[in-house]
């Protein structure tokens, strides 16, 4: 059963500037090593941070928190399966909420194009 939808979409010359101003301290704040380390590798990483940030906030969202609602973007962790595809990893507060409202799964899908990236989420039970 669905208990949260979430969407965001970000515009990517937005999340370049940030990237290029901020670097670090947008990695320490946002991002995990992981997302970081995977995003760098790209031919051009703005399109994957962009759509990553995007997934953080849909999550939030679909967790029936908005930005600043107790959970943290590095609670929120977007790495991928075997086959590639984007799954979402949620940590401390992020964990603790899903299961406050019993979302035991919790599904996403990205895409982007040259000018926007965009996520969508949703959490379901376990049923």
């Amino acid at each position: 059963m669905l208990v949260g939808i979430g969407i965001d979409r970000l515009e990517i010359e937005r999340m370049r500037g940030a990237w290029q101003r901020h670097g670090e301290r947008l990695r320490r704040r946002v991002f995990t090593d992981g997302e970081w380390t995977y995003c760098l590798s790209r031919p051009d990483p703005a399109p994957s941070l962009a759509a990553r940030f995007a997934a953080k906030e849909a999550v939030m969202k679909s967790l029936r928190r908005g930005w600043g609602g107790g959970v943290h973007f590095r609670d929120v962790e977007i790495t991928r399966t075997p086959a590639g595809a984007p799954e979402i990893r949620l940590h401390r507060n992020a964990h603790a909420l899903a299961n406050t409202i019993g979302a035991a799964r919790i599904l996403v899908s990205l895409t982007h194009d040259r000018t926007h990236a965009m996520a969508v989420v949703m959490a379901e039970t376990g049923d």
